[in-house]
């Protein structure tokens, strides 16, 4: 399609990179346990939890806008980087690399202005030192628990986790939100208890 509004086509032609984020699937279920869900539905259902679960960040009066955007934003290099499962060591190895590479590509289809601030935004995100960044951090590692232990521990399962290896990855949800860490701890004890984790 030749548009002469150039700054225009461009953000169409990101919109329309990015659903491709619609066809990265996760290790986690849904939890009716049908499929894995996709880099899409995971990025929709933080930004919905960041609105709702406000109240227990760590941190009062949020920049929530900031958050949501995060959240939003966080997994787009996942079309070229590809998902990296939690708890695969090997794919952390290059994972930042992989990642940066991807950020360059598709944040640069935007136009510069626009660019800079999404690949700002993904940098926050990765770096946890802003509180906006540690709720959001916290969220999408308590999200993906949330859909194991209502998918009866399907991902869990699959992989033979142990509760200690959960507790240890997911302790820095604590830096976002005390309140959810304890919530976060409470459920990996009742996934144990119903089977979902192993001790």
């Amino acid at each position: 399609m030749d548009y002469t509004n150039h700054r225009l086509a461009r953000q169409i032609e990101f919109l329309m990179e990015i659903d491709k984020l619609k066809q990265i699937f996760r290790q986690s279920f849904l939890t009716d346990k049908t499929r894995n869900e996709n880099d899409a539905e995971h990025s929709w259902h933080l930004a919905m939890m960041a609105i709702v679960l406000s109240e227990y960040a760590n941190q009062p009066d949020l920049d929530l806008l900031r958050v949501v955007k995060m959240l939003l934003i966080h997994d787009i290099v996942e079309i070229d980087a590809g998902d990296t499962f939690a708890y695969d060591v090997k794919g952390y190895e290059d994972k930042e690399e992989r990642e940066l590479q991807a950020a360059d590509r598709l944040f640069n289809l935007l136009p510069p202005d626009q660019a800079e601030e999404i690949f700002a935004l993904w940098r926050e995100f990765e770096e946890r030192k802003t509180p906006e960044s540690s709720y959001a951090n916290a969220l999408d590692r308590l999200q993906p628990m949330l859909q194991n232990y209502f998918s009866e521990g399907q991902s869990w399962r699959r992989h033979n986790l142990t509760s200690d290896r959960v507790l240890e990855r997911n302790s820095s949800i604590r830096e976002g939100s005390e309140t959810l860490w304890d919530f976060a701890r409470e459920m990996i004890r009742s996934a144990v208890d119903k089977g979902y984790l192993t001790t």
